[in-house]
């Protein structure tokens, strides 16, 4: 792990408040809430913007093509009733 560094952030009070709260009932410092939210967070933004970037680049019409071509290849059958609507 690299040597740490100091953040230092602005927040409302309201917001610090109920990140105290949260960690104390996880049983955990503020710090480390923190670093395991910002870093569920960031991970969660930087795959959200590759699977956009994913689709980006890909033509809409193939993907309709594709999934058509999948389906050809599902055999023929009667819907039970349960699943009709």
């Amino acid at each position: 792990m690299s040597k740490p560094s100091v953040l230092t952030i602005r927040v409302p009070n309201n917001l610090k408040q109920r990140i105290e709260i949260t960690a104390k009932e996880q049983g955990v410092s503020i710090n480390q809430l923190a670093m395991y939210m910002l870093t569920r967070e960031i991970s969660s933004f930087e795959a959200g913007n590759k699977i956009l970037s994913y689709w980006h680049e890909i033509d809409k019409n193939k993907i309709f093509d594709d999934f058509d071509s999948v389906m050809q290849k599902v055999k023929k059958r009667k819907v039970p009733k349960w699943d009709s609507v």
